[in-house]
């Protein structure tokens, strides 16, 4: 049996049974999914995993991901855990709700701190104790959230540099073109005449 199918039947067998969904795929043959349904017990899940046989010493990586639309939770926070004395990766996914906060893992690990502001500051995903909850990669005084799938690709507001008062401002963005339809499968068929020149060696 490979680690990550010890793994495997390590939490199947495990209090958190009930609560964990565990996936191998074929493709990642050292990595291990878990789906935890029930986002009360995050903490005990990860304390559970830390400090248990497998020794998840290593927090890669915490990132957020928009399933509006899809799923009945809009949002999913996906934890990467690296054992480095078993050679065994883990990705952890909780659904969270627009509006929902999740318990911080800082005090688990000391790098979360960072990935949460940032899950924070482009997602607006609330965590729950964590000591300094600000964006991180926006500006000062940034409206809305980038990543999510409902923010327009222009932004709200732009920067610019003004001639006039010689200065660097903020204003709303405005579109100076407007929206043009095209036909992909014949894009030139409004043009009539088209010359056909030879081409010189």
């Amino acid at each position: 049996m490979t680690v990550a199918g010890e793994l495997k039947k390590y939490v199947s067998f495990s209090e958190f049974a009930e609560f964990v969904e565990v996936e191998i795929f074929e493709h990642e043959p050292n990595c291990v999914v878990l789906k935890l349904n029930h986002i009360l017990k995050l903490i005990d899940l990860i304390n559970f995993l830390k400090n248990g046989t497998f020794w998840f010493d290593t927090l890669i990586d915490i990132c957020g991901v928009d399933y509006l639309g899809i799923n009945d939770k809009r949002f999913e926070i996906v934890y990467h855990f690296l054992s480095v004395k078993n050679n065994v990766r883990l990705r952890l996914k909780v659904a969270v709700d627009e509006g929902e906060s999740i318990a911080s893992i800082c005090k688990i690990y000391l790098a979360a701190n960072w990935y949460e502001r940032e899950a924070f500051d482009m997602y607006g995903i609330e965590f729950s104790e964590h000591p300094d909850l600000r964006r991180i990669l926006t500006d000062y005084g940034f409206e809305g959230y980038p990543m999510r799938k409902d923010f327009p690709l222009t932004g709200f507001v732009q920067v610019k540099y003004d001639i006039e008062t010689k200065s660097v401002v903020n204003e709303p963005v405005q579109l100076m073109q407007t929206y043009r339809t095209f036909d992909f499968e014949m894009p030139f068929a409004h043009v009539k005449d088209i010359q056909k020149k030879p081409i010189k060696d």
